[in-house]
């Protein structure tokens, strides 16, 4: 049952151990080129004073911010998976975007290669690696005066397969779920693609009427239902189902939601968190589109 209700990087090396001290983050993305390491400085010794200290080259500097301290997500201190990308919103619309870029500093242990930057409006950037993050990987984001640093778990993926009607879940490469799955029924096929983990209801009522088909029409509904883990913007769940427990693992039933027993409903509400990708496989239904909140990586 498918509802629509309403979801910047200079990357580090890893902190080596040294005998005198450890090794500070190299910048991997300071919002410009990466510029080439020069090497020391050695100055002239002039009689009867003390040899000077060669000069160190100077650190690489992020530019200076167009922007008053936007807000950052994922927020200070929380743990996300892998596919989170980082959303920056600014309190003002930003005509010279490139100036903006170059402000954001994002730094990553251990250093992850790659990303770019994606104007979803013109008050909010977002930016995301190039693959899903490396599981356990330590982001920190400073903008404006604005700065969170979050962490990555583990690497939790989930594949949604309409050919064999299963959700496999696998935790950094090992499978630790599998459970059938009733999908969109023609008319409402679920699109295909790499969706995103956002909140989630312990409970909640799903309502036709909220995009645009009346309860009382014969594709209408206000349903209950129980376990509702949000991977669309555009309505589409993986929640709690009991009523499709006879097409699930054989047909197609819902309006483009996932829909699984109760107990595996709950599991997936209990074990999915926040930025966990959910990947969608072998539909009839398109594909998600990137804009569509939680569809970053449909860009």
């Amino acid at each position: 049952m498918s509802a629509r209700i309403a979801l910047a990087l200079v990357g580090t090396a890893a902190a080596a151990t040294a005998l005198v001290a450890p090794a500070q983050a190299a910048p991997l993305f300071p919002g410009g080129p990466e510029l080439p390491t020069l090497p020391q400085l050695q100055l002239p010794t002039i009689p009867g004073l003390p040899a000077p200290a060669p000069l160190a080259p100077a650190e690489p500097v992020v530019g200076p911010a167009n922007f008053s301290a936007p807000s950052l997500n994922p927020a200070d201190g929380e743990v996300v998976g892998v596919a989170q990308p980082i959303i920056i919103r600014f309190k003002e619309n930003i005509e010279d975007r490139a100036t903006a870029e170059r402000a954001v500093k994002i730094t990553t242990t251990p250093k992850v290669e790659g990303g770019h930057f994606y104007w979803t409006s013109n008050s909010q950037v977002r930016w995301r690696p190039e693959g899903f993050w490396p599981a356990n990987t330590d982001v920190v984001v400073e903008a404006g005066g604005s700065r969170s640093a979050f962490h990555i778990g583990d690497a939790v993926v989930t594949t949604a397969d309409d050919v064999t009607k299963q959700i496999t879940v696998t935790r950094n490469g090992e499978v630790v779920k599998t459970m059938p799955t009733s999908m969109g029924k023609t008319g409402h096929e679920t699109p295909n693609g790499t969706y995103i983990v956002g909140e989630k209801f312990r409970d909640m009522y799903m309502d036709s009427s909220t995009y645009g088909v009346p309860v009382d029409s014969p594709e209408g509904y206000r349903t209950y239902v129980e376990y509702a883990t949000r991977i669309s913007y555009s309505g589409i769940f993986v929640h709690a189902a009991p009523w499709s427990e006879n097409q699930q693992g054989y047909s197609n039933a819902s309006h483009g939601c996932l829909n699984v027993s109760t107990e595996d409903g709950k599991w997936f509400f209990e074990n999915a968190r926040k930025g966990d990708p959910v990947v969608v496989i072998n539909t009839s239904g398109g594909t998600l589109d990137g804009h569509d909140g939680l569809g970053d990586w449909n860009l």
